[in-house]
């Protein structure tokens, strides 16, 4: 009810049925949203598509506002739109802890590292699919194991290392096969050509490899291993633990300590303002009802969960602003932030001094009028400055 128009309980109680007449949209006055909005996600089919739909028609429903989704196959593909200021919001992966360190696709130097706020995330978890006739027990187990890994995914890649690191170990005390796409890994398991792949626990994949003569185990990341997830957590920062109690292999009775992540985020850069970030965060916490069975997993969308930390990019000033008005920031949530924040600032600050150092070598090698093609050259510099400079 819009307090500013409706001063007594007579005119209030009219105003309730005019409300009534108007339907949902005249009683959503105290969210402002933008008239229309451009969303990014993942490709038609994709529970990120998914998701992103169902959250948008909820808003359009009970909101004066218009949102198109632009789907997207590739990282950049859901990233570039964003940047050059077409779409407002990306429903992302771990492209955006990509980006926002500028490596992988965003190592050229075209890209950078992105200055990028995550607006909210749905938990979600992640970890180890191993054979079960392994006898894996323990992350510390797959030593000697075959463990998959696919070219051209560093999302997949980067998940892997962090995932050995809590067991201390590294590619090298593995056998790493290595694939030309993700769905190859489970044929391979089935087939006693692999041993393990990094996976969510609810895909059909997991449930082939389940019912196959080897079947499934979930090695455990418990969180009393705190050097484990210390070591982990310098590969990959936007993990947590996650008792998961829905999957292949596992049952409602005996929940697994898996890795937690978001996926997806809700992704914006920093620029976008804070009263904008606020209000969306409100009308998608005020729509909940509506969207939450969209998807298996839409309703850990609930944003007392998904305003929270860990993520792949600090928080917008937006949700922080929305959680600590209902309760839910914490100072735990805060401290995240502030390293997660300050990691931002470093990688930036060094991305523009490397490409200062880069500058020179450049000018040094035309001034030996030696061959020195920059566009080739400078991923695997930047590469090394990370290493030297920026490495945790």
């Amino acid at each position: 009810m819009m307090k500013a128009t409706w001063r007594t309980a007579s005119m209030g109680a009219a105003a309730a049925g005019f409300a009534f007449l108007l339907g949902p949209k005249a009683i959503a006055q105290d969210v402002k949203l933008p008239p229309s909005m451009v969303w990014s996600a993942y490709d038609l089919g994709s529970s990120g598509y998914a998701e992103a739909s169902g959250i948008a028609n909820a808003l359009q429903t009970k909101f004066q506002t218009r949102i198109r989704i632009v789907p997207a196959g590739t990282s950049i593909g859901r990233l570039l739109p964003m940047l050059t200021g077409k779409v407002n919001y990306g429903f992302l992966a771990n492209e955006a802890f990509f980006a926002a360190e500028g490596t992988y696709d965003f190592g050229v130097q075209s890209w950078g590292p992105q200055d990028l706020r995550v607006v909210l995330g749905r938990p979600s978890s992640v970890g180890f699919a191993v054979a079960k006739d392994t006898g894996v027990k323990t992350i510390a187990d797959l030593k000697g194991k075959r463990v998959g890994y696919v070219k051209g995914n560093p999302s997949v890649n980067v998940k892997n290392d962090g995932y050995l690191a809590f067991g201390g170990l590294t590619r090298k005390d593995v056998e790493v096969v290595w694939f030309g796409s993700y769905n190859a890994m489970k044929d391979a398991i089935i087939a006693n050509q692999l041993d393990v792949m990094g996976s969510v626990t609810t895909s059909a994949n997991m449930r082939q490899i389940e019912s196959s003569p080897r079947g499934l185990v979930w090695p455990e990341f418990p969180p009393e291993n705190k050097k484990g997830w210390e070591e982990m957590a310098k590969i990959i920062s936007f993990v947590e633990p996650y008792k998961e109690d829905t999957g292949a292999a596992i049952a409602k009775d005996k929940p697994v300590w898996m890795v937690g992540y978001r996926y997806p985020m809700i992704v914006t850069y920093a620029k976008t303002s804070e009263d904008e970030v606020y209000n969306l965060v409100k009308a998608i916490d005020q729509t909940f009802d509506l969207f939450k069975n969209t998807t298996g997993s839409t309703a850990n969308w609930e944003v007392k969960r998904s305003i929270l930390p860990p993520a792949d990019a600090p928080w917008h000033p937006g949700s922080i602003k929305y959680a600590k008005e209902k309760g839910y920031w914490t100072k735990e949530a805060q401290d995240w932030h502030d390293k997660r924040l300050a990691r931002l600032e470093q990688v930036k600050a060094g991305w523009d001094k490397a490409q200062e150092e880069f500058g020179k070598l450049v000018a040094e090698k035309g001034a030996k009028k030696e061959k020195f093609d920059a566009d080739t050259e400078w991923p695997t510099f930047w590469e090394a400055y990370i290493e030297e400079n920026l490495s945790n």
